[in-house]
């Protein structure tokens, strides 16, 4: 095994014309060949050098997906360094846990933005010694001495380069596959994140681990889009973008990602499930806009694509009159919505990072886009994948195979209680400075993941619930919240939805976060008026069509895990709140103390609850939101009404 800086000279060496990226930055697509990538790299690891760093210490980064956030991690990892890669919305505050647990010497930022992050904290951070940024806009009244440009470090890299050409290769020899390469920090759902310790070997082996599940080849387009402070963009983005090779391509910015997919059509991408049910809800919406006819068309080519494309993944007969009338539905429907999306040479679609709908898998695979679940931890890296033709949507898929040189074959056990524990591979190597923590989680060499799992009858893994969210009501009988989540997140209308129940209490309620792009455009088509969020998620006709949405799932659930009542929460759920984690995922805890006075009232049986909660504005203030939210009842008065007469007609 290599390094990755070792991996980037070696096809630098090779095939130094060879593309490796390309960034469409100000309208205009820029490439960088393997030569080009690899001479960025090289100024800037010997510029870092000229500065003092040394081997071992750790550098941040700090930015959207751009090329210069790539060179960085692999000109520090090339100097021996550790990398963290930070969530570019991140606050000052969460900047600087990260900067002080990670102990970083340096940091590169991409905007005024970030810099103005780093400035604002400096002064807490002593290990802090300067920030170098790569995009100057704005930046040209700033003075401050710690702040440089990154051209300008690579000008003295370049320097550096003339008076000792074979420098940076002495630097490259010294790197081992069991070099610590990054800092992964965990999401913090129930406590502060913790840095989790990747080497190069790590990156690698998981890295083979995705070859082999979806036959990725030398050469394919990439869309790299997830942060690399996520371990998966840190696998597949970065190491297969440099060990396979993948061709990474870097969209202008998060708002152009959907135009430049179109633009690009790639041949790969991988996208957490809130960005995946971000576009299916896009495809929804607009046919909320689209004419009686064109809704009729779409929806019957949509019907045909599941009985054929849906019906074979799963393994079923596919009637004659759907295989007949399939190139009809794909000509006039399916292939130009996959055209619109920009995935029609979509080959590997992975879908990672927390559960999602099994119906949004199958839309996808309705339409013809290929999209598999990955699943796995930090800690542990990727573990199952769907793989081949044919798997089931309602689990994460099958393992997947270490690398020949991995430190041993996975393996994989369950506990009496349904934990999933983990054994083999290239494992993490402990918490960064928190050996009790690491200590705390390998139990006789095993990893205890936290996850309970179960096996479906295909020997496929199926992803039930993080073990500490397992919930039991008071009749003693459990529920999983992410499942019935996941199946609720489904609907165009509903961008977040938190279920509540406890051993306290007698059933199960949720709380929603309403997709305001939708729900408007609803709101508009029924001629319904509205002010703000706050006013369109309280409106009563936005309750009846949730409670349209929820009936549909709890028509799927046991009668213990049904919701019994809902509430829209009154804002948008905010990570810069502490309400969700940077990547989308629910504070459950904090949600529940915030809006404890909507629960009580859920649970006391009343219509409304005035609340004021605090809230921080874009700028900074700080301030409150009063507001009057109202409660629903999951059935209205006459469908209760309705059953009772028909079980008293029954008995």
């Amino acid at each position: 095994m290599s390094t990755l800086p070792q991996l980037l000279q070696q096809h630098a060496d090779r095939t130094p014309e060879r593309l490796s990226q390309r960034h469409k930055c100000r309208g205009i697509w820029r490439e960088f060949s393997f030569a080009k990538v690899q001479e960025n790299v090289r100024e800037l690891a010997l510029g870092l050098h000229r500065l003092g760093m040394q081997r071992g210490e750790t550098i941040a980064i700090i930015g959207e997906n751009e090329p210069e956030h790539f060179w960085a991690e692999f000109a520090a990892q090339a100097l021996g360094c550790k990398v963290v890669s930070l969530y570019p919305d991140l606050t000052a505050e969460e900047v600087a846990y990260v900067l002080e647990d990670s102990e970083t010497v340096y940091l590169f930022a991409q905007d005024q933005e970030q810099v103005d992050k780093g400035l604002a904290i400096r002064d807490r951070l002593p290990l802090l010694r300067g920030i170098a940024y790569w995009d100057d806009t704005g930046m040209w009244s700033y003075r401050e001495d710690v702040l440089r440009t990154v051209t300008g470090l690579q000008e003295e890299g370049r320097r550096l380069h003339r008076e000792q050409p074979e420098l940076y290769r002495a630097f490259l020899q010294e790197g081992k596959p069991d070099d610590i390469a990054v800092l992964s920090f965990t999401s913090g759902t129930t406590g502060k994140p913790k840095g989790v310790i990747l080497s190069h070997k790590y990156l690698i082996d998981n890295a083979q681990r995705v070859i082999d599940a979806t036959g990725a080849k030398p050469g394919m387009e990439y869309l790299t889009y997830i942060a690399p402070a996520w371990a998966t963009e840190q696998i597949i983005g970065i190491t297969l973008g440099v060990g396979l090779p993948f061709v990474v391509n870097f969209p202008e910015g998060p708002e152009q990602v959907l135009s430049n997919i179109r633009e690009l059509a790639v041949e790969a991408m991988v996208f957490a499930p809130r960005q995946w049910e971000s576009l299916a809800s896009t495809m929804q919406a607009r046919m909320l806009d689209a004419g009686k006819v064109s809704r009729r068309v779409y929806e019957w080519g949509l019907s045909v694509g599941h009985e054929v494309n849906v019906a074979r993944l799963e393994g079923r007969p596919v009637s004659t009159r759907a295989r007949l009338a399939f190139p009809l539905a794909d000509a006039l429907v399916l292939r130009p919505l996959r055209d619109q999306l920009g995935l029609t040479r979509l080959r590997i679609a992975g879908c990672g990072g927390s559960t999602m709908a099994p119906d949004v898998f199958r839309m996808f695979h309705a339409i013809g886009v290929p999209l598999r679940n990955i699943y796995g931890s930090t800690e542990t890296g990727l573990l199952t994948m769907h793989q081949g033709d044919c798997y089931d949507l309602e689990t994460v898929g099958h393992w997947l195979r270490a690398h020949p040189d991995a430190d041993a074959p996975l393996e994989w056990q369950l506990t009496k209680e349904g934990e999933l524990h983990i054994r083999g591979g290239t494992h993490f190597r402990g918490y960064y400075r928190r050996p009790d923590a690491s200590a705390e989680k390998i139990v006789d060499g095993w990893f205890c993941t936290g996850d309970a799992v179960t096996r479906s009858e295909r020997d496929e893994l199926v992803f039930l619930e993080r073990m500490s969210d397992l919930r039991r009501l008071a009749s003693g009988e459990s529920f999983p919240p992410q499942f019935v989540e996941t199946r609720l997140r489904f609907s165009p209308f509903i961008k977040d939805i938190m279920t509540v129940g406890d051993a306290t209490r007698e059933f199960v309620v949720a709380l929603i976060n309403i997709d305001m792009n939708v729900v408007s455009r609803w709101a508009e088509e029924k001629n319904l008026s509205f002010s703000t969020f706050t006013d369109l998620s309280q409106k009563p006709e936005v309750g009846d069509l949730l409670r349209t949405e929820i009936q549909r799932v709890n028509s799927f659930l046991p009668a213990h895990a049904r919701i019994r009542r809902f509430a829209n929460f009154p804002k948008e759920l905010d990570p810069d709140e502490g309400e969700l984690t940077r990547t989308r995922k629910l504070r459950r805890e904090f949600l529940e103390q915030r809006y404890a006075a909507v629960i009580d009232g859920l649970y006391a049986g009343a219509d409304a609850v005035d609340i004021r909660i605090p809230v921080t504005y874009q700028d900074g203030r700080q301030g409150s939101l009063a507001a009057q939210v109202a409660i629903h009842d999951s059935e209205t008065p006459a469908q209760r009404h309705g059953k009772a007469f028909v079980q008293r007609r029954v008995a």
